[in-house]
């Protein structure tokens, strides 16, 4: 996340030079695809909608995602985006479609493509919106958060409860991992 002090708020990167992994990242993924997860990205991409940059600079910073994964030793199975949003600037990307988070539409284009069971899949993220598809999707869930006052309250004003929250990344993988082999034992 990036802040944009000229327009007050914290948001994803418009340009290339601003996208970079989250540290730690890397092992973390590295331990999920060991423990035989595939990796997909499920990610709102609402940036073009609201042009704060075009699709070829969305692609550029894909290439990039791509480039510092691969120096992590990290391929992705697949990755679903969805470039809606109900109040774009631009009209061919103002819809209320089914794909985007908290709906669950990517979740299940993902399962059926890739052959996923949801049941069998955690969803990870670090917002309300990852936490509440998954659920609806049937997955389990982990939020990846430092819970703060705001985020604790906006949890339990909307009845959204994570099944396991992870302070960072380190733990994220460790959180995953234990969780399977509990569901492998019942």
């Amino acid at each position: 996340m990036v802040y944009y002090p000229e327009h007050g708020l914290v948001d994803s990167p418009f340009v290339p030079a601003q996208f970079e992994l989250v540290e730690g990242i890397g092992e973390a993924l590295r331990g999920l695809k060991a423990a035989g997860f595939k990796l997909v990205v499920v990610s709102n991409q609402p940036g073009v909608a609201k042009k704060h940059f075009t699709m070829e600079t969305f692609r550029r910073m894909q290439g990039k995602m791509h480039s510092l994964l691969a120096a992590e030793s990290i391929e992705l199975d697949g990755e679903y985006y969805c470039f809606h949003h109900p109040r774009a600037k631009v009209a061919r990307y103002r819809v209320d479609c089914d794909c985007r988070k908290p709906k669950t539409g990517l979740l299940l284009k993902a399962a059926d493509e890739l052959g996923l069971d949801l049941v069998d899949s955690v969803m990870i993220g670090d917002g309300i919106s990852d936490v509440v598809a998954g659920r609806r999707a049937g997955c389990r869930t982990v939020l990846v958060s430092n819970l703060n006052s705001v985020v604790s309250s906006l949890l339990a004003e909307r009845g959204v409860e994570p099944d396991y929250v992870a302070r960072d990344v380190t733990e994220l993988a460790d959180i995953v991992k234990k969780d399977a082999l509990e569901v492998v034992r019942r």
